[in-house]
Order: C-alpha cells, then sequence, then structure tokens
C-alpha cells in the first residue's frame, strides 16, 4: 500500500488537477483500491469541477467528523460510504478499482472542529495497507502545514507541486524549507508555464540551497487540464497527449522509487535480524 501525499503553494493551482491526473495514470492491479482524496483544509473542489456537480454536495470529508471524533473504528466504517467510485458499478460494489474523497464542501464550518481528526484519518489511509489500497492525499496550498500536516509525515512520499513562474517558484521555496525539516522522502513537480523545468530547479538551488529531488516535469495545457478541473470531455487522442504522457511518468517514478525504498528497508531488517540471530547464537 502507498501513500503519496501532494501539497502546492498560494498563487500556483495545479495540486487537484494533478492528483486527479495521477490516479487516472496510476498502474492499478486488478482488485485493488485507488482513493483520490481531496483533504485542503481550505475547501474542494473535485465534485463542482471534475465531477460537474452530478452528486450535490452531500458526500465528502466533513462528514467524518463525527465518526472520527469518536474514534478509529466508526471513522473506518464511515469512510467508505464517502467514496465516489469514479468505474463502472461491478467494481464500486466490490469498493475496487479508483474512488474519489471528496473535500470539505464548506470550509469556514467544517474545518475548524476537523482538528482532531486528521491523525485519525492519517491511520485510516495508513491502517488499510492489508486491504492492498492506494491513497493520493491532495493537500491544497496549506494542508501540509498546522494539524492537518500528520497525513503529509505520514505518508510514503510528499511531493510538492510548483509551477515554473518566479511568484510560484518562491512560494515554493519557503514551504520546501519547512517541509524538509520533518519530510524524509520529498520531491518537486513542476510544471512548466513560464521557464524550463531545469532553470527552475537551479534557480531553486541557487537561491535556497535545496537539494529536493525533481520526480518529474509536466507540461502547462490548461485545455487538456480541464478534463480534472472542470469535468471537460477529454479530446480524442488525450490519453496519448504531452501531458498524460508526462503524468504517467509521474506515476511510474513514484512507484519505482518507494518500490525501491521498501526493498531497501527489508534488506536493513533481515541484516539486523540476520545479525542478532548470529550474535545470540555465539
Amino acid at each position: 500500500m502507498t501513500v503519496v501525499a501532494l501539497a502546492g503553494c498560494p498563487g500556483a493551482p495545479g495540486t487537484t488537477t494533478t492528483m486527479l491526473a495521477l490516479q487516472t495514470a496510476w498502474p492499478l492491479q486488478e482488485g485493488r483500491t485507488l482513493i483520490a482524496a481531496e483533504c485542503d483544509p481550505d475547501g474542494g473542489s473535485v465534485l463542482t469541477g471534475a465531477l460537474q456537480g452530478r452528486l450535490g454536495t452531500g458526500l465528502g470529508l466533513g462528514n467524518l467528523t463525527l465518526p472520527g471524533r469518536r474514534g478509529a473504528r466508526e471513522l473506518h466504517e464511515a469512510f467508505w460510504s464517502e467514496l465516489v467510485f469514479i468505474e463502472d458499478e461491478q467494481k464500486a460494489q466490490q469498493r475496487t478499482g479508483r474512488a474519489v474523497l471528496p473535500g470539505f464542501a464548506n470550509p469556514l464550518t467544517e474545518a475548524p472542529g476537523f482538528g482532531p481528526v486528521w491523525g485519525v484519518l492519517a491511520e485510516q489511509f495508513a491502517g488499510i495497507e492489508s486491504h492492498q489500497h492506494d491513497v493520493l492525499v491532495d493537500l491544497g496550498r496549506s494542508g501540509a502545514f498546522g494539524p492537518s500536516g500528520i497525513l503529509a509525515r505520514r505518508a510514503d512520499a510528499v511531493i510538492l507541486v510548483a509551477r515554473t513562474t518566479l511568484p510560484s517558484l518562491h512560494a515554493a521555496a519557503v514551504r520546501l524549507e519547512g517541509l524538509r525539516e520533518h519530510i524524509r522522502h520529498l520531491g518537486l513537480v513542476l510544471i512548466e508555464e513560464e521557464h524550463r523545468a531545469a532553470y527552475a530547479l537551479a534557480e531553486l538551488r541557487k537561491q535556497r540551497d535545496l537539494q529536493v529531488p525533481l520526480v518529474a516535469a509536466l507540461p502547462y495545457a490548461p485545455k487538456l487540464a480541464r478534463v480534472y478541473s472542470h469535468g471537460a470531455t477529454p479530446e480524442r487522442r488525450f490519453e496519448r497527449s504531452r501531458l498524460m504522457l508526462a503524468v504517467r511518468g509521474l506515476a511510474e517514478a513514484l512507484v519505482r522509487q518507494i518500490a525501491e525504498r521498501r526493498a531497501a528497508h527489508t534488506r536493513r531488517l533481515q541484516h539486523v535480524t540476520g545479525q542478532g540471530e548470529v550474535s545470540h547464537a555465539r
């Protein structure tokens, strides 16, 4: 099971769109579930954007407040009823395939009471490993800090999404400095709006000495991105577009990097266990 958290920057929208595109491109095995969880404290846009308001406003993160305050078991039971399965009906009944957890419908009234629930939700994401599920978490521009920051700290990887404009790069540098203090596996995704990713990355490293790896560069493609931000109808060759080719590369890179880290961790554990057994035998 993999939990990947995506964080954004002020004035540089694109985090939710990147999460939804990544969900489409993620290599999902049969029988597994991939959940795109909109956990932005500033509110969600999936229901009114990508899903075009077809489901009304009844589902979402805000409905987990009371169950989450009552404990992990009640949140777990309520969690599945708030998911929107976006594939066929049979998979929805089996709770497999790709699903979305919509965010706060009214962050002004729902977010303040959610403070103690963020930690329970982080446990939920980490605890469904036995069911072989993967989770993509949209933290928006502020969710990687404050009470919701526990979602970032508990994730297998945290990706900061930024555009290559100077204001966005400045905001990204500030956030990267704050995140690297408590996030072990931190990466950067750059949307090439004004400058090429290589130039933007060099500027970040020159100005702030930020040695954060570039996981992927995505093209600035507003028309293509509207499929995920506004629920626009995909063009005929959308799946082979430059945007989706880049997003598939991002998905493959994340899956590969996390698998390599887990394999290395397993080898270290086996080595330590083996040393302990030898020591005990002596």
